[in-house]
């Protein structure tokens, strides 16, 4: 039995036992988003969730290379008291860009591809590409915390006057308001393998550099963005501000797609994770170089899948000593806790509420139908940041005035998009650019057809673009029972999906967490397991 930790931002634990997975970010658990620190209560949940014990445990794999002594002492005491005065016999650290690259590679079901992971920094590095081999890893390139692509972007994103290392999905939403307008050469380019930062200094001081570049108002950014999260897109500061989001998207996307065109010509199959893989659009131009079969995208592939990288790296190197490692292709994310029927009637009963035994797939649609936003709680929580139907918000996608009610609701900025849940075998009809299989984890952007764009405008991005989940009646019959049913009263096999929780707040995980939102929120609906509460 493996444990995998991650004691940092995006705190999080995962436990292996042979072929069972059990993981969950410690957000989840206390209610803080992306949490920094040691995931006490995520290490207890997967060995609750196991059934197991702190002395079951053999190996600990720790996420990172924990340099500062204060640090490492934290560690350990935190370790000590879970696992006992003896812990150290059972720790293993894994490299931060180590634990990202073995996240994708070994959840992709390939024996032999390339595995790279972009991000801000980690352990002194912001990316690495390594060719894999029979469960063998070996570094080929990389680029130093100097060099990085994602600090440009998280430089970007705090010139705009948005949370640096959160919010770079609102520069990505914010670029398809506008065309670029500035070449970003000479911030930062590539060089072999490689990333060159030109401006020679990261963080605070790149976003000075970059507003003196820009001769945009630091001082003003705040300003700015709170006009742009209501709306307000056509003042001269806010165009300003969407010309540099958009500038910024197309130079990532540019840097992305030649560094993909180099490793096309060394492997015809590549394993993505790092916080840059976040970003869906960049994400698309790389299925382009590879693919649509020959990319894949670790669904946690920001730091919050790090833990999950770590146990599955040293799980895999066990199983190659032994003789005994094969591809494993990760099939579905609901990894989380799960609740059973009965605890669910004991808190409705406690909360003092009036529910109703459903049939979900047919109460779903119906309400749905009806124009109601409906949360919905089924099953084991999802790892990694996309709600996939199990801890979601879903609502119908042919109103295009339903985003306006979601965003009123749950305090969302304007610009931002939803995104489609579809049925697997509507998407070569929904999907212009499909080219293979599907995505099932919302970590690509397609072209919407013209049919879709028609059909489900709340689903659609001011680009054309649409971030779909296809669903598979075998992965999640729940989940797809509910499309199929909306798909038989209205012709359209798709529903808006946005995840379980207010802006700014991490996705539910408990009954009572998915009831305190829908209170929040003002939702119309709660289903929770089978059991159905109104407003």
């Amino acid at each position: 039995m493996i444990l995998g930790i991650h004691d940092g931002h995006d705190a999080g634990a995962v436990l292996i036992d042979e072929h069972r997975l059990f993981a969950v970010n410690e957000e989840r658990l206390n209610r803080i988003k992306k949490y920094r620190g040691f995931p006490e209560l995520s290490v207890r949940k997967v060995l609750e969730m196991a059934k197991a014990k702190p002395e079951d445990v053999e190996v600990i794999a720790v996420a990172g290379i924990f340099r500062k002594l204060s640090r490492l002492r934290e560690l350990e005491a935190n370790l000590k008291a879970i696992f006992g005065r003896d812990f150290k016999r059972k720790v293993l650290f894994v490299e931060h860009h180590l634990a990202h690259s073995a996240s994708s590679y070994y959840t992709s079901g390939w024996r032999d591809a390339l595995a790279v992971s972009i991000d801000a920094a980690g352990d002194g590095l912001s990316s690495s590409i390594y060719v894999a081999r029979d469960g063998e890893m070996i570094r080929i390139g990389q680029s130093t915390y100097v060099d990085s692509l994602g600090d440009f972007y998280a430089s970007v994103t705090e010139l705009l006057g948005f949370r640096p290392m959160r919010h770079e999905g609102k520069v990505m939403s914010l670029a398809a308001y506008g065309k670029p307008a500035y070449d970003l050469s000479s911030i930062i380019e590539l060089n072999g393998l490689s990333f060159e930062n030109h401006l020679g200094v990261i963080g605070v001081e790149a976003t000075k550099k970059l507003a003196e570049f820009f001769r945009f108002p630091l001082r003003h950014a705040k300003e700015i963005a709170l006009r742009l999260k209501k709306g307000e897109l056509d003042g001269k500061l806010q165009r300003k501000a969407i010309e540099i989001a958009s500038s910024a998207q197309a130079h990532l996307e540019k840097l992305v797609e030649e560094l993909g065109l180099k490793l096309r010509e060394r492997g015809p199959r590549l394993a993505y994770a790092g916080g840059v893989a976040q970003n869906v659009k960049a994400n698309a131009i790389l299925r382009h170089v590879f693919g649509d079969d020959n990319l894949w995208v670790f669904p946690a592939m920001d730091d919050g899948g790090l833990a999950f990288g770590a146990g599955i790296f040293v799980k895999t190197q066990l199983e190659r000593l032994d003789g005994k490692w094969r591809p494993f292709k990760l099939e579905h994310i609901y990894l989380g806790p799960k609740y059973g029927q009965d605890y669910v009637e004991d808190l409705l009963r406690s909360e003092g509420l009036e529910y109703e035994e459903v049939d979900v797939p047919s109460f779903v649609a119906d309400v749905l139908v009806e124009g109601k936003l409906v949360g919905l709680f089924q099953g084991a929580m999802e790892f990694g940041p996309r709600a996939l139907g199990n801890r979601s918000i879903l609502a119908d996608p042919r109103d295009e005035s339903v985003k306006e009610r979601l965003n009123v609701a749950l305090k969302r900025d304007v610009f931002q998009p939803f995104a489609p849940s579809l049925l697997w075998e509507k998407a070569d009809e929904y999907l212009e650019d499909l080219n293979g299989t599907p995505n099932e984890f919302m970590t690509m952007a397609y072209t919407a057809s013209g049919e879709f764009r028609e059909l489900a405008p709340a689903v659609v991005h001011v680009d054309g673009t649409t971030r779909p989940q296809a669903v598979r009646r075998e992965i999640n019959p729940g989940y797809y029972s509910i499309i199929a049913e909306f798909h038989k009263k209205t012709g359209i096999g798709a529903v808006l999906n946005t995840s379980f929780n207010m802006h700014g707040e991490p996705i539910v995980c408990s009954p009572k967490d998915a009831l305190g939102t829908f209170r929040k929120a003002g939702l119309d609906v709660v289903v929770i397991e089978n059991l159905a509460i109104r407003a």
